[in-house]
């Protein structure tokens, strides 16, 4: 047994997970997949028609222990970056954070430090960001990265309802896409 065999082995083991909390995250990952699938295909048809080019963010991570069939046990290797990067016609830098909540508010730590850090970052230096919020009831709200990042000052909470954000509402084309860069 290797040195890193022994260190492997030394980690606890990982606590057994209730069924109906596994079957509510299931439902709930899901739910999230299925918004970052409509955003995927949004940003796909604004690059189709040469809008803009857009690009999910991937996050870099390590493994650190295999647990067999496919599934291992990792962790973020840096701070996390906004979920979408891209530039538009004309040259203008956007970025998008996408939130996703099957309740009726979405908290504002749900964007951690390293993201805001780089959205402040890039919002200083010119770029359009946003956070992209979707609900269960199928809405999506385009929150400017300003309105998020100062919503104790203007809703009085460190969260959004649906009802708070209502005026940045994004449509949706007759494709089923979202007019998020209208």
């Amino acid at each position: 047994m290797g040195k890193r065999d022994r260190a492997m082995s030394t980690l606890p083991p990982l606590p057994q997970p209730k069924p109906e909390n596994q079957k509510r995250g299931r439902r709930s990952r899901a739910k999230g997949r299925a918004f970052e699938d409509l955003l995927d295909k949004t940003f796909a048809y604004y690059s189709e028609k040469g809008y803009a080019q857009i690009e999910k963010t991937p996050e870099p991570m390590k493994v650190i222990r295999s647990m067999g069939q496919g599934r291992f046990l990792a962790c973020y290797t840096k701070g996390a970056q906004p979920d979408y990067k891209g530039t538009v016609k004309g040259g203008r830098t956007v970025m998008f954070e996408a939130k996703f909540t099957e309740h009726d508010r979405l908290l504002q730590e749900a964007v951690n430090e390293g993201q805001t850090a780089y959205l402040d970052t890039a919002d200083g230096l010119g770029a359009r960001c946003y956070v992209l919020c979707g609900y269960a009831t199928g809405n999506v709200y385009r929150v400017p990265w300003g309105v998020w990042k100062n919503m104790k000052r203007i809703y009085g909470h460190k969260y959004v309802t649906e009802e708070e954000i209502k005026q940045y509402q994004v449509q949706k084309s007759w494709n089923d896409r979202l007019l998020i860069l209208e």
